[in-house]
């Protein structure tokens, strides 16, 4: 898989929700991380992904896939109370 994102997007991610995309990014190797489409943007296919990254916080992320192989991160927070519950009960 390979990463990409728009750096100013990734400095205001940061002080907006004290997330860097580079961390956002080990979310997508959680084998028990879950995707669904984001239903915010039925025109534009992005999708959320409810994972832990590498410091075991359960993070959102949403993202985009412009082309095969790429994954262009748009978001990412600490996910709320019932994303945690939607993450354990898969």
């Amino acid at each position: 898989m390979e990463f990409e994102w728009d750096e100013s997007k990734r400095q205001a991610n940061r002080r907006k929700h004290g997330v860097d995309f580079a961390d956002a990014v080990e979310c997508f190797y959680d084998s028990l991380s879950k995707v669904m489409l984001d239903p915010d943007h039925p025109t534009e296919h992005r999708y959320v992904l409810v994972g832990e990254d590498v410091h075991r916080r359960l993070l959102v992320v949403v993202y985009s896939q412009p082309c095969d192989g790429l994954i262009r991160i748009i978001s990412a927070r600490a996910a709320t109370p019932s994303e945690r519950r939607v993450y354990v009960q898969r």
